[in-house]
């Protein structure tokens, strides 16, 4: 039976409870809503960390953040952690990324024979967080320029990287079907839009004009919980509202960047199809955390909300499993063991993994219900956990009140249950639970430990010089369009799909 090709596409910062294939929504996905109807929807799809680089970390790797030391967006992915991409490369299949994973430390590639395009973010330690210093505001966070400056542009920094990121990877798959042979690939493309700064090109922008774009709700800040008010003060909000024009413009952009996602996303499915590749290619599109688009007050991620911790996720391949939706909570950790089932390996027993197979869910069969999540990050005084599990969201803090919610019956997270006396014995349960899961103070250590390590050797590495960690594509132009080396007739040939007949 011949391997299908895996194409997984992944989104930045994409909120999934605001997409139309989750609910009534304004935003115009004609290609993703597409590939909804045709393959299966996670309803309720998690990532395992509420911020890019440990969102990523645990997504290609299947483990949670403490168990590999993800812990924020400067934190060092070891080289020895496997990911689907080495599970998939042992399989037989070419492995290749085009575009964002975040990767931090001096491994750019973890398994992936080739990455078509550099990083959009730094591969250093300079974005550590620091515990040690919790009431300091380092002048790299986010602040709300993103908002104030929010409206149409005609080019920016993210504009060129997603440009780059789609054009290389149909790149790769026209190479693909060119060359000869039959292994199957596993390309992953990853761009950086919705991801603020909140402006896109005015043909996007004016898919919106005058469409009804819903505010949300912003409660009094003192009301919020204290992870919340935290970072309110990260990125400068705390007591500084932000005027209800530019909330609307900033959102109206993110839709206008979603759909500009969506137009990527045709692009890639109208290379499958013009290549032949479509029947034999399953297409996974997923991201890596959420955003709250003013939602509590907030902004970007790194909260358990569901507006920051949902991801949307499909997975699309007719004639293999049957078009469906999955109410059960699973995670971005799944899809490793997923990727190796699809392909037709195993699991190696003796390695570590969190996540489990989608595989009974895709067919219909059911399957776990439960995610776990770990975050310490920026905002945090000491770790952030959640376990989403049935109608239930629990997050755990040692430092902050625990938080419960019933996400099935109160999706906008309304009304905390903590203090209900009905919901006392469940509360209790999932305290337990956690502290048994969980040793706080000895994660706490860990993550201090590695903060004041990597501030040390980031500071120490801006002295001198510079040795860039950062992905360098390397390019061989010699043997790229017409050279002398290369017969002209056998290059024209090779070039051109579908190849004429050699003896024209």
């Amino acid at each position: 039976m011949k391997r299908k090709n895996i194409l997984f596409i992944m989104a930045d910062q994409m909120a999934a409870p605001m997409l139309p294939f989750y609910g009534p929504s304004p935003i115009k996905l004609p290609n993703l809503s597409r590939l909804a109807e045709q393959g299966v929807v996670f309803d309720a799809a998690y990532c395992n960390s509420p911020l890019c680089a440990p969102s990523r970390f645990t997504l290609v790797s299947g483990q949670l953040p403490s168990k590999i030391g993800a812990y924020d967006n400067a934190a060092d992915f070891p080289a020895d952690v496997p990911t689907y991409a080495h599970y998939l490369r042992r399989l037989g299949y070419r492995t290749a990324l085009s575009g964002k994973m975040h990767f931090c430390g001096p491994d750019q590639l973890h398994g992936y024979e080739e990455r078509l395009t550099s990083d959009i973010y730094p591969a250093d330690y300079g974005w550590a967080v620091n515990w040690d210093e919790p009431d300091v505001r380092p002048s790299w966070y986010h602040n709300m320029s993103s908002v104030l400056q929010a409206g149409p542009c005609v080019r920016t920094n993210q504009l060129d990287f997603d440009e780059e990121v789609v054009f290389k990877a149909q790149q790769y798959l026209f190479d693909h079907i060119r060359e000869d042979g039959d292994q199957p690939f596993c390309l992953t493309v990853s761009m950086t839009h919705p991801h603020d700064p909140y402006t896109i090109p005015r043909a996007f922008w004016d898919l919106y004009d005058g469409a009804d774009i819903p505010l949300p709700t912003t409660p009094d800040q003192h009301e919020l919980d204290p992870h919340s008010q935290r970072l309110l003060k990260v990125y400068d909000l705390w007591g500084k509202p932000l005027p209800v024009d530019k909330i609307r413009d900033a959102r109206r952009a993110y839709f206008g960047a979603c759909s500009y996602i969506d137009a990527n996303v045709g692009k890639l499915l109208q290379t499958l199809e013009e290549t032949g590749l479509i029947d034999d290619t399953i297409i996974v599109f997923s991201g890596d955390h959420g955003d709250m688009l003013g939602e509590k007050g907030l902004w970007y991620k790194m909260h358990w909300y569901e507006m920051a911790a949902r991801v949307p996720l499909l997975i699309s391949a007719p004639g293999q499993f049957d078009s469906g939706r999955v109410s059960a909570a699973v995670s971005t950790a799944d899809l490793l063991p997923t990727f190796v089932e699809l392909a037709g390996g195993t699991l190696e027993p003796s390695l570590p993994l969190d996540g489990r197979s989608l595989v009974s869910h895709l067919q219909g069969q059911g399957g776990h219900d439960e995610v776990f999540g770990e975050y310490m990050a920026e905002g945090t005084i000491s770790p952030l956990m959640m376990i989403r599990r049935g109608a239930y969201k629990f997050i755990y803090s040692e430092s902050d009140p625990c938080l419960l919610f019933d996400v099935s019956n109160d999706p906008c997270e309304l009304e905390e249950l903590s203090k209900s006396p009905q919901h006392r014995q469940l509360f209790d349960e999932f305290l337990v639970e956690a502290r048994a899961k969980w040793d706080i103070p000895a994660i706490h250590r860990e993550v201090l430990a590695s903060q004041r390590r990597r501030r040390f050797v980031a500071d120490a590495l801006t002295i001198g010089k510079l040795k860039s960690w950062d992905h360098q594509p390397l390019v061989d132009a010699s043997q790229q369009y017409m050279r002398n080396h290369i017969d002209l007739d056998d290059l024209e040939r090779k070039a051109r799909y579908p190849q004429p007949c050699q003896n024209q």
